[in-house]
C-alpha cells in the first residue's frame, strides 16, 4: 500500500503517473477526501473500491495520481451498458480528488483526460457526472474540459 504522504511533506516533484486504482489505494483516497471536506468518508470509499474491483464488475475506470509512489489524486467512475433507459454505453464521473496541498497544479486535468481517453478506447461516446448548482470551480473546471449541460435532466424527490 502507498503510504499516505503528510499535509507538511507533499510537493510535486515530477508529473504524476496514472494507474488504475488497487484495493491498497483505499487508505490514501480516503485521507484526501478527509481533508478535502473535513469529514471521513470511509464507508463510503470501502463500497466504492470493492465494487471497483469485484470480478463481476465488468471494467474499473477508476484513476489514481501517484507522485514517487505517493498517492495524490483519484478519479472514480464507472462504465454503464444501458442503465437509466440510456440505449447507448455511456460514463459516469462521480468523485474526483486532489491532495489540497497540490491542487491547481493540473493533477485533475491529467487525471480527467486519461479517464476519458479509457472511456474512448472502451466505446464509451459520453461520459456524465453530476454538479452542485452552486459549485462554480468544480463547473468552470468540468467547462474547460468541453462538458456541457446535458439535455438530461437530474430529478430529485426529498422524502418528508
Amino acid at each position: 500500500m502507498a503510504e499516505q504522504p503528510k499535509a507538511q511533506e507533499v510537493r510535486l516533484a515530477r508529473k504524476p503517473a496514472m494507474r488504475v486504482l488497487k484495493r491498497g489505494d483505499l487508505e490514501a483516497i480516503v485521507e484526501i477526501d478527509r481533508l478535502l471536506f473535513k469529514q471521513s468518508r470511509r464507508d463510503y470509499y470501502e463500497r466504492k473500491v470493492a465494487a471497483m474491483l469485484d470480478a463481476a464488475h465488468n471494467i474499473n475506470a477508476s484513476l489514481v495520481a501517484e507522485v514517487d509512489g505517493r498517492i495524490v489524486g483519484f478519479i472514480m467512475g464507472d462504465v454503464y451498458f444501458g442503465e437509466f433507459g440510456i440505449p447507448e454505453t455511456t460514463g459516469i464521473i462521480d468523485t474526483l480528488g486532489v491532495h489540497p496541498q497540490l491542487q491547481n497544479h493540473g493533477i485533475a486535468s491529467e487525471l480527467l483526460e486519461q479517464f476519458l481517453r479509457n472511456m474512448k478506447a472502451v466505446g464509451v461516446n459520453r461520459v456524465y457526472t453530476l454538479v452542485n448548482w452552486d459549485d462554480f470551480g468544480l463547473e468552470k473546471f468540468l467547462s474547460r474540459h468541453s462538458f456541457v449541460p446535458s439535455k438530461r435532466i437530474n430529478l430529485e424527490y426529498k422524502i418528508p
